[in-house]
């Protein structure tokens, strides 16, 4: 039996194919199969799959009459026909560094405890130029945590990290174990786009989790991936519900990780609340969800509002909320601003 069963979930990412397939075959680790699968593509996707379906390493090519409609049907689809120890879910659009299984399955041979192994990714464009390290939006949680190795109980990376983000932001850097992914039930279904983060989090309270800060993993981003067509609703509205589900299976996090936590939340509900396009029942269900996850959400609303007003309308209108701020106690109260912190913004915007 193979150690590693490497799942290729692919749907139309023709154009793509051959380069993540390639750099599979090309890993310096190769005691593998790839499982390969393909979710009704409508571009020439499969005669790719054809040309490499005869590869002694392919062990097995499926083909889905009709579309899934879920990339999570074929993440469990996958790892159904997976026989090895390890599973690698390798994205169809992303590509690997040779050494990338090298590395990760001494990992996971080197403590039966841990569940799964990740490295730092770069994040690739369309043509595959690297574009920086992805995991640049979460340099808040830890601005130096990216940087180095570290093998971590799960349930602490659940308090540290994982309870308000996923700190594990692309399928293709990790390698997990197939009897504990089978424990947890696989990857929820009924998410469209957040059902991975779930997933890490299931599999890290199994055991431990560990990383790899050497980057040898590409994950690309493009016009038609799957997080840039899904709508503001549906993120902020699985967010908030995974976010609440972590937070009955571990411990409470340190209030310091809950303030970043209450701020990461707003950041997607606040912009759902504000949208002119998003009925009021709508907002009236995500309201609901927040109320769940947040003790205090006019506090994390006011302490996001300036920066998403920063990034989306004119410094008058900027300018004009931080004068509100400033002269009305209550907000700044409720916001847990100080006026020496409205000094500095003053001076920001050149008050």
């Amino acid at each position: 039996m193979p150690t590693v069963s490497v799942v290729v979930p692919n749907y139309n990412h023709e154009r793509f194919l051959r380069q993540r397939l390639d750099t599979i075959l090309a890993q310096t680790y190769q005691d593998f199969e790839i499982v390969l699968l393909d979710d009704s593509s409508t571009d020439d996707s499969r005669a790719i799959l054809r040309e490499y379906a005869s590869h002694p390493r392919v062990a097995c090519v499926e083909f889905n009459e009709t579309n899934s409609g879920s990339a999570f049907k074929q993440w469990n689809k996958g790892v159904r026909f997976a026989r090895g120890k390890y599973v690698w879910i390798a994205e169809s659009d992303d590509y690997a560094d040779p050494h990338f299984l090298e590395r990760m399955t001494a990992l996971l041979d080197a403590d039966e405890n841990v569940t799964v192994a990740y490295c730092r990714s770069w994040l690739a464009s369309e043509d595959g130029r690297t574009m920086g390290f992805a995991d640049g939006y979460a340099s808040f949680w830890d601005p130096a945590g990216w940087g180095a190795d570290f093998c971590m109980d799960g349930h602490q990376m659940c308090r540290k990290y994982l309870c308000g983000t996923n700190r594990i932001p692309n399928a293709s850097a990790a390698v997990f174990r197939k009897d504990v992914y089978d424990r947890v039930g696989g990857a929820d279904e009924s998410l469209v786009l957040s059902s991975d983060w779930k997933v890490w989090i299931a599999v890290a309270l199994e055991g431990r989790v560990a990383y790899s800060a050497e980057p040898l993993n590409f994950f690309r981003h493009h016009g038609a991936t799957l997080r840039s067509r899904t709508k503001l609703v549906t993120a902020a509205s699985e967010l908030l519900k995974i976010s609440a589900w972590v937070r009955q299976r571990i411990e409470p996090p340190p209030e310091e990780v809950m303030r970043i936590v209450y701020l990461v939340l707003a950041s997607a509900w606040v912009r759902v609340v504000c949208s002119i396009g998003v009925p009021m029942e709508t907002k009236r269900e995500i309201m609901k969800l927040v109320k769940v996850c947040d003790p205090h959400p006019t506090r994390s609303a006011m302490r996001f509002l300036p920066k998403w007003l920063e990034e989306t309308v004119s410094r008058p209108f900027t300018k004009i909320w931080y004068g509100l701020l400033d002269s009305t106690y209550r907000v700044r109260h409720e916001a847990g601003l100080t006026r020496d912190g409205f000094t500095q913004i003053r001076a920001r915007f050149g008050r």
